[in-house]
């Protein structure tokens, strides 16, 4: 297979031949941000971003004097030197998303970044990119990892916080702070469940509704404690926090893609639901059909087995390795 036009040198993806880097962590001259989850963010010269991202990795990183930011909206080509550049929604949080470089030769190359299928209550819906070369995540790339349809999950997910609530406990619910905190606020904010958020949700809530996303029946977490018949939701890092330990009795689940494995993150929690912002298995598959790519690079989580999948269903794909070559700056 001929080489990616995407390459990844010191752990970080660059378009081959430019300075423009892919979700880079470490300062670039310019870089494409896909969404504002920490693994993905760098304080860049120059930024390219979704607005909602923009303010989402402002709230996290702070200010930056001296860097630039471009905001761009979705399906709205605009060039970049010699490349044209167009963005289009993930599905992974608020903001996602990914981007087709179009080369001066006129490939067009595709990276997803974090993608999700699934429709969400907080998040835009998922668009297929058409292009000719495609890098995508494949962090549930194993035929194993089929999640049920969400609605399934969230109904299991209400009958745990009935359950809690009906036996004078508080549930607990341990999402991620961006994302996935947000969407099971607004599901049980939406079905008329009083909410608590912890501190670090509450202020990327706020960054939400200010992007035109509201989360109603939510209030903070603070030292007050709850009252009866209110869900929590925490950061999964925070599970065994002062803050949480105060709250008794009470039921702990954690919402994760990875409750597959039958694992009950962060020690002791009650139960564990298979809630993901990530695009399952059969989902990587069909995604990747369907931007009728020629060839598939794939990287993150079981990027060799997934891309072993993918020539199975006739498409030319391997994993993508580190470049030899040393860096331009």
């Amino acid at each position: 297979m001929k080489r990616s036009p995407i390459e990844l040198v010191a752990g970080e993806l660059r378009v081959r031949g430019t300075g423009l880097y892919l979700d880079a962590r470490r300062k670039r001259p310019c870089g494409f941000v896909s969404h504002a989850h920490s693994d993905h963010l760098g304080r860049h010269e120059r930024t390219i971003a979704t607005r909602a991202t923009a303010a989402l990795a402002r709230h996290r990183l702070g200010d930056r004097k001296g860097s630039e930011v471009l905001p761009a909206d979705y399906r709205s080509p605009f060039g970049l030197g010699e490349l044209t550049l167009e963005l289009f929604s993930a599905g992974h949080v608020l903001g996602s998303a990914q981007i087709r470089i179009t080369l001066p030769g006129g490939l067009a190359v595709g990276y997803t970044g974090d993608l999700c299928t699934e429709p969400t209550r907080t998040a835009e819906p998922v668009e297929v990119m058409p292009c000719d070369v495609l890098l995508m995540e494949s962090t549930f790339g194993l035929p194993k990892y089929v999640f049920p349809p969400k609605e399934e999950v969230l109904a299991a997910v209400r009958r745990f916080v009935d359950d809690a609530l009906a036996d004078g406990a508080t549930p607990v619910l341990l999402g991620y702070s961006l994302g996935k905190a947000q969407e099971v606020l607004k599901h049980f904010g939406e079905l008329g469940y009083p909410c608590r958020a912890h501190a670090t949700i509450h202020a990327v809530n706020q960054v939400y509704e200010e992007q035109g996303v509201p989360l109603p029946n939510v209030r903070l977490l603070g030292p007050e404690g709850v009252a009866p018949g209110e869900v929590v939701v925490v950061p999964p890092q925070l599970a065994r926090s002062a803050a949480v330990a105060r709250i008794r009795p009470r039921r702990t689940a954690v919402l994760t893609g990875w409750a597959l494995d039958g694992a009950r993150w962060y020690g002791n929690v009650d139960a564990s639901f298979p809630l993901s912002d990530h695009a399952d298995f059969p989902s990587l598959l069909r995604y990747a059909k369907g931007t009728g790519a020629s060839r598939v690079f794939t990287m993150h989580g079981h990027a060799a087995e997934f891309a072993q999948s993918l020539r199975r269903e006739g498409i030319q794909a391997e994993p993508l390795e580190e470049s030899p070559q040393m860096e331009l700056w």
